[in-house]
Parts: structure tokens; C-alpha cells; sequence
């Protein structure tokens, strides 16, 4: 059977565009104060969660690319979510029109290599499609794990800044075959 496009597959992993059944999972996982504590510390509620849903499937209609909905292949379970968007952030330096890669995983998944499998999966699938594009990322300075596979990924950092109140790390991953600059 052949996927779409926009469906990944790994080893372990099955990654797909948000649909509405995904929803309940996603604001559970929005709202676990203990997965927000690099954003802001606190959980989001359904209604933030669900205005971040609403932009991760706008995103697939509007700029060909957007989130996915990350689960286990095995059983099925949800395992979080990972990226690319636009969030046209409110921050300097601006970090352009250029897609920003994110991920953001369950605590029970953590320490499994999920994370790591589902961004390389999805780098693979934007280097293949974002045409000479870098990426970027926004990383709070105290998501050590997040910053450390940022950077296995091939993510650099070109600035520090400060993103509702909490400082993070802007880093960037050229497109394949140029070099950072």
C-alpha cells in the first residue's frame, strides 16, 4: 500500500496530519503542565489547545507542510507531535518565512529514542521539499534534551532571545548541500 506524501513512516513510528480525532489527545497533551515546563510552565487549555490544532491543520492547507500527529506503529498510541509551521512569532532577531521545526512528546515516551526518530523522519521529508529553505527552531535555554538533539539533527545556534519572558536559543539547519551563514 502506498501512503500520501505528507504520511511517514519509521521504524517504530507513523507520523500523519492532524485529523479531529486526534484532537482529545493533543489537548492532553498541551495541557500537562509537566510537557509545558519549557513553554511557559504552564498547561494550555482546551481552548489554547485547540487554536494550536486549528493552526497545525491550517498549516497543511495553507503552506503545503505543517505538524503531525506522532504514534507508536506497534499499538497505535499516542506519542506527541512534530513539525514544521509558520508561527509568525513576535520575536528578534525575526526568524523569517523559513519553516520552524518543533516537537513536543509525552512524558511516558520520553528516553526511547522517539523523538530522535520522529525528527529525523520529518527533516528528511522538508529537505526533500522546502527547495534550498533552511529550517529554524525556537528552544527555551533550559530544554537541555530538546537542545542537545537539536543539535545530532544538524541545528546550530545563531542567536539568544527572549520569548515571553523566558530565554531561548534560536538555531538553524541549512538546507542540504549549503552551508550555514
Amino acid at each position: 500500500m502506498t501512503l500520501p506524501d505528507n504520511v511517514l513512516q519509521t521504524a517504530r513510528l507513523t507520523l500523519t496530519p492532524p485529523v479531529l480525532a486526534d484532537f482529545e489527545e493533543s489537548a492532553a497533551l498541551w495541557g500537562d503542565p509537566v510537557v509545558m515546563r519549557h513553554m511557559g510552565g504552564e498547561g494550555l487549555t482546551r481552548t489554547a489547545s485547540w487554536a494550536g490544532f486549528l493552526r497545525s491543520v491550517g498549516s497543511w492547507a495553507l503552506l503545503g507542510y505543517g505538524g503531525w500527529v506522532v504514534r507508536e506503529r506497534a499499538s497505535g498510541r499516542f506519542v506527541g507531535e512534530a513539525g514544521f509551521t509558520d508561527f509568525k512569532r513576535d520575536i528578534t532577531p525575526a526568524l523569517g518565512d523559513d519553516p520552524e521545526a518543533g516537537w513536543v512528546l509525552a512524558p511516558w515516551s520520553h528516553g526511547q529514542g522517539f523523538a530522535a526518530e520522529a525528527v529525523a523522519a520529518m527533516l528528511a521529508w522538508g529537505d526533500a521539499r522546502f527547495d534550498g529553505a533552511r529550517t529554524v527552531c525556537m528552544i527555551n535555554l533550559g530544554n537541555a534534551p530538546s537542545l542537545r538533539l537539536a543539535s545530532r539533527m544538524g541545528y546550530t545556534e545563531f542567536a539568544r532571545s527572549t520569548f515571553r519572558g523566558d530565554e531561548v536559543v534560536l538555531l538553524q539547519r541549512p538546507a542540504p548541500g549549503r552551508q550555514s551563514g
